[in-house]
C-alpha cells in the first residue's frame, strides 16, 4: 500500500510534467520484487498556488515529495526505494534546478496500525499471476 505524494509549486508547472514522474514512481514501486503489491500502489500531486519560500523575493519553486508504506518491511528495502525514488525525482527535475532556484525533498513513513483500507484492485493481480 505504498502512497507517493507530490506538492509542487504552481510555478513549474508547464516545465514538471508532473504525469511522467508520477509514472516514474510507480515503475520503482513495481519493481521492487514483489515487495509492494501492484493493486495497493498510489501516486498523486497536488499542485500549490499559496505557498511562501524563503524571503518570497524570487521565483522560488520547491517539490516536495512523501512516500508512505505499511509497516513490516525492512529498513534495507524501504531505503533501496527511497534512495531509487529520490535519484529519480532528481534527475526528472534536473533542467528545473539549473533555471529557478529549487528546492527537492523527500521523506518517508509508515502508516500506523489503525488504517482502514478497501480494495477490490487487488483481484485483477491475482487472475494474472
Amino acid at each position: 500500500m505504498p502512497h507517493f505524494v507530490v506538492e509542487y509549486t504552481d510555478n513549474i508547472k508547464e516545465e514538471a510534467d508532473i504525469r511522467l514522474l508520477l509514472k516514474k514512481a510507480n515503475t520503482i514501486l513495481i519493481d521492487q520484487g514483489g515487495l509492494f503489491p501492484i493493486g495497493g500502489i498510489r501516486s498523486r500531486a497536488i499542485e500549490l498556488k499559496d505557498y511562501v519560500m524563503a524571503d518570497d523575493d524570487e521565483d522560488y519553486a520547491f517539490v516536495h515529495a512523501s512516500l508512505t508504506v505499511a509497516g513490516g518491511r525492512s529498513k534495507e528495502a524501504t531505503k533501496k526505494v527511497c534512495d531509487e525514488l529520490f535519484l529519480m525525482m532528481t534527475e526528472h527535475f534536473a533542467d528545473i534546478f539549473k533555471k529557478h532556484y529549487f528546492a527537492l525533498s523527500m521523506e518517508f513513513n509508515e502508516f500506523s496500525n489503525s488504517t482502514y483500507k478497501k480494495n477490490n484492485v487487488h483481484t485483477r493481480f491475482k487472475k494474472n499471476a
